[in-house]
């Protein structure tokens, strides 16, 4: 390597509205000898979030200006054949110029990517999303959560990084393959020795050392585990004595997979002072291990932070085996029609709709789609519209509807006329609606979820919604 690496530039990270109460689901699993001791939250995924849509999200506040690269990471993406950051880049409204990359295969591709972009000293943006699958009464189920993450690097940015180190090892921890997409976990007391002692330590040790820092210098901690509780058999082994945001993460939102290591470096950033050295650790099919020197506050941990504290909490495990894919319910015939996006239609309006890019006319009028004739009243003819993101605006609700008649997986279906501040008005779906639902005039903000699932070819769309400006605060 010629130059020097890189340094992170902000950090972002998002979570679903819903919180599983993981002990009020392990009563229900009791009978079965299933469930086991469980405490704490797991995010959980509304019926039109994926990995994608939850990586979007936590990318949106750090694009302020366009990266020349976007990587999308994720073991969980919902196209096996299409590049998910070819769709971020068109969510996001960057220029189609864009490099653009998708990474999998293990939890630590995130990671990964970082460290190649880092390496390369590359602007670019490393989005992470996850939502991955897993049966009923399973470990994983109540272990794993839903969630996105994101890391901007650049070269003059808060953290910079001072020493890494990678290791390789095929170790059969948990494995997923087509045709059988839930994990399949091998014994834990193996996993806890192989994968502490012969992989994460060594890994984190050989980057103090490239670092030229010692264990103890280390203040705060981004390591993700294997399984919960390694973190302190870590410690030992390397002489680290800082506190590992990684574990804190999982037990308040589950193991977010391939987002999770991001999101806890956010977590650690926020903690971290101007001087102090940062490890993260990503693990899966062997490790990589950065160390970064803080020099300023990393913009967006903050708001990284306070997302944990954001959401709903439910202990309803019926409606969760039902969202996670669990539980295939009987909706009867409401259901069944068909959801086929056509290639063409997608070619024409897709970056428009992908991105919500409305348009403005000659009078200053802000309409949503554009359309070759202003739908103003008076339009005498064909105007060229002016391109306006709506995604990033504020709105409101003009007039809503609760129906519970029109298929929803997760009823009831809310929709209504949206009032954006710039004059818009809008017919669209709502969602994250809380226990009191939505009326004429609360706030909104705009998130990007699924609009239509096809199950017969394996196809989706994506949308944005309306959805509450605030969300609540989780009681302590």
């Amino acid at each position: 390597m010629t130059h020097e690496p890189g340094s992170i530039v902000a950090v972002g990270g998002y979570l679903p509205l819903l919180r599983l109460d993981r002990a009020q689901a392990a009563k229900s699993l009791r009978h079965f000898g299933l469930g086991g001791r469980q405490a704490g939250y797991r995010a959980v995924a509304g019926w039109d979030e994926d990995a994608f849509t939850l990586a979007a999200e936590a990318s949106r506040a750090i694009v302020e200006s366009p990266p020349a690269r976007v990587c999308f990471a994720s073991t969980s993406a919902p196209f096996i054949d299409r590049a998910h950051a070819s769709l971020l880049v068109d969510a996001l409204a960057l220029p189609r110029s864009t490099r653009t990359l998708d990474v999998a295969g293990s939890r630590r591709c995130a990671v990964a990517a970082l460290l190649d972009a880092l390496l390369g000293a590359d602007d670019a943006l490393i989005a992470a999303g996850e939502r991955r699958p897993a049966k009923a009464g399973s470990p994983s189920h109540l272990a794993y959560g839903d969630g996105g993450s994101a890391v901007r690097t650049g070269t003059n940015g808060a953290a910079k990084l001072v020493g890494w180190a990678s290791e390789a090892h095929d170790l059969l921890d948990s494995y997923a393959a087509r045709g059988h997409e839930t994990a399949y976990a091998s014994e834990e007391r193996f996993i806890r020795d192989i994968a502490g002692g012969t992989i994460i330590a060594p890994a984190i040790l050989a980057a103090c050392t490239r670092a030229g820092i010692a264990p103890g210098d280390i203040k705060w901690a981004a390591v993700h585990e294997p399984l919960s509780g390694m973190w302190k058999d870590i410690a030992r082994r390397t002489g680290i004595t800082a506190p590992n945001d990684a574990a804190t993460l999982a037990e308040q939102t589950g193991d977010l997979g391939a987002a999770h290591a991001l999101f806890a470096l956010a977590l650690a950033f926020d903690a971290a002072r101007p001087g102090d050295h940062v490890l993260l650790a990503g693990f899966g099919s062997g490790c990589d291990a950065l160390i970064f020197r803080v020099d300023a506050k990393v913009p967006g941990a903050a708001e990284a932070r306070a997302a944990l504290g954001l959401g709903e909490a439910s202990a309803d495990y019926v409606r969760f085996l039902s969202l996670s894919g669990a539980l295939d319910l009987d909706f009867g015939v409401r259901s069944e029609f068909e959801q086929k996006a056509q290639a063409t239609v997608l070619e024409r309006y897709g970056r428009d709709t992908l991105g919500f890019i409305g348009g403005r006319d000659a009078k200053g009028n802000v309409q949503f789609p554009k359309t070759a004739i202003p739908v103003r009243p008076g339009a005498e003819g064909r105007e060229a519209l002016e391109d306006v993101r709506l995604a990033d605006l504020a709105a409101t609700v003009a007039s809503v509807t609760a129906d519970r008649l029109n298929y929803t997986p997760d009823p009831p279906f809310w929709f209504g006329l949206v009032q954006f501040d710039n004059g818009a008005r809008i017919l669209m779906e709502l969602t994250d609606a809380g226990p009191a639902g939505f009326k004429v005039g609360d706030p909104l903000g705009m998130r990007l979820r699924i609009k239509s699932v096809d199950k017969r070819r394996g196809m989706r769309t994506y949308f944005w919604k309306g959805a509450p400006a605030k969300r609540p605060q989780m009681e302590a």
